[in-house]
């Protein structure tokens, strides 16, 4: 497989460290952002790397000659006029034999690329797109895809948004078939993404690829200085999913949002004070941040699985106002007892899922390597006690919330009590060596 890097950009947001410097050049850790893209491509087995260049662009080939001090085999591909970040491939043809990826040279990442390509392949997309949470989705493109993964449509960061959304960031790396490459004809300035990537969601041919790992635009000097201290605390290789990872798996009610009741309106989802910044500290971390919630108001009828998704969508969004992300989020929709007014039969069955069972932190396990032994659970019920005991994790009580909802079991009793989500986390993390303040002073 080969891989296409687009290089041409001209990275002015980062003119105050870059210089003269193409955008792709600047050190991070003493190696160019473009050097830690080539190395982990290296790792993963992909060699043959064509790096697309602008006239600016030339200290790329420079410094990285044929690429066999890496191990690699780099073309390059220079711009004499500028054909946007899609129309360079008009001219890759003859080259794009089968599946191919491509991505933007000024992105620092660190991932299984073969997890992520043989997703692709079972998807049967003609392009896949590797999406993140982040903590700034007010100022990213976003994306909405179904429950299936494939695309509907793109939220742009210049257009207004007038309803709740997912936090699903474009994160710039793709995989593709090669009619990706050959619905590009002339070698004409295009844009990949309202273009070609455009194309083929109203094609629906569109998949996405959700991922925690590691991919950090760093088009600021702020983001810049992030990258360059979660590199310097190897979190940036910690993320990639070859390696176990470590999770705070958070109940929601009383834990993230106010408990009044289960929330049924938009109007009733309200953070609870410092659970944002908790949950920032978090993603500063080498931890993932999962949210597992039981919602048996779908099974009783009082939302639709539907209605539920703008609920925990107005959270995102709540959480990405204040520069916080949850990695992923699960959530039970069954109720096993019956005779609730207009409940819904389909879901009132016994099921794996609904905590203090381990179904959804199961699902997570598998989806994102998650090493239950290394990992938290914290809520403010009894119940999520339970629930992190029976999947092997270490807990913590809130007394935030309503403490008292489900019955104590005394042979089950947490780890540790907190009054808030915040002190709980500020533990976590010390305990683990992580500075929370350190990190805050660096947003």
């Amino acid at each position: 497989m080969i891989a296409i890097l687009q290089a041409g950009g001209a990275g002015t947001r980062l003119k105050a460290i870059s210089g003269n410097l193409p955008k792709p050049m600047v050190p991070i850790g003493g190696k160019p952002i473009l050097e830690h893209e080539i190395n982990n491509l290296v790792e993963n087995g992909i060699t043959e790397l064509y790096i697309v260049i602008s006239k600016k662009g030339k200290s790329i080939p420079q410094y990285f000659g044929d690429g066999s001090s890496w191990g690699a085999h780099i073309h390059y591909l220079m711009e004499e006029e500028p054909l946007g970040t899609g129309g360079v491939l008009a001219l890759l043809h003859d080259v794009i034999q089968d599946d191919f990826i491509f991505c933007f040279a000024d992105l620092m990442f660190h991932l299984s690329w073969s997890k992520f390509i043989a997703f692709h392949e079972q998807s049967g997309a003609a392009i896949t797109a590797f999406a993140h949470p982040n903590s700034h989705p007010y100022d990213s493109d976003v994306l909405v895809a179904d429950s299936a993964g494939f695309i509907s449509r793109i939220e742009s960061k210049n257009e207004p948004r007038l309803l709740p959304y997912e936090n699903l960031t474009n994160a710039g790396l793709y995989v593709a078939k090669k009619e990706v490459a050959d619905f590009v004809v002339d070698p004409v300035k295009i844009d990949f993404e309202k273009v070609i990537l455009q194309h083929f969601i109203e094609q629906q041919k569109a998949n996405v690829y959700r991922s925690s790992e590691y991919v950090k635009d760093c088009g600021t000097p702020e983001r810049y200085e992030m990258v360059c201290q979660d590199l310097k605390e190897g979190i940036v290789f910690q993320k990639s999913l070859d390696h176990p990872q470590k999770c705070i798996f958070l109940d929601r009610d009383g834990t993230i949002n106010r408990y009044q009741g289960y929330v049924t309106r938009l109007v009733e989802m309200e953070l609870l004070p410092g659970a944002a910044k908790a949950i920032r500290s978090i993603n500063h971390s080498p931890y993932l941040a999962i949210c597992v919630t039981n919602q048996p108001v779908v099974a009783r009828g009082e939302v639709t699985e539907t209605e539920l998704q703008m609920i925990h969508r107005k959270m995102e969004d709540l959480l990405g106002e204040e520069g916080a992300y949850l990695d992923d989020l699960y959530y039970c929709p069954h109720h096993p007892d019956k005779g609730f007014p207009g409940e819904r039969i389909e879901y009132k069955i016994e099921c794996s899922c609904r905590k203090p069972k381990i179904g959804m932190l199961l699902k997570a396990q598998e989806h994102y390597h998650i090493d239950f032994k290394e990992s938290w659970m914290i809520g403010d019920t009894y119940r999520d006690v339970e629930t992190g005991y029976n999947a092997g994790c270490k807990t913590i009580l809130l007394t935030s919330g309503d403490p008292h909802k489900g019955t104590p079991d005394h042979h089950i009793q947490p780890d540790f009590v907190f009054p808030t989500l915040e002190e709980a986390v500020s533990f976590v993390l010390s305990k683990d060596g992580t500075s929370v303040d350190k990190k805050e002073k660096t947003k």
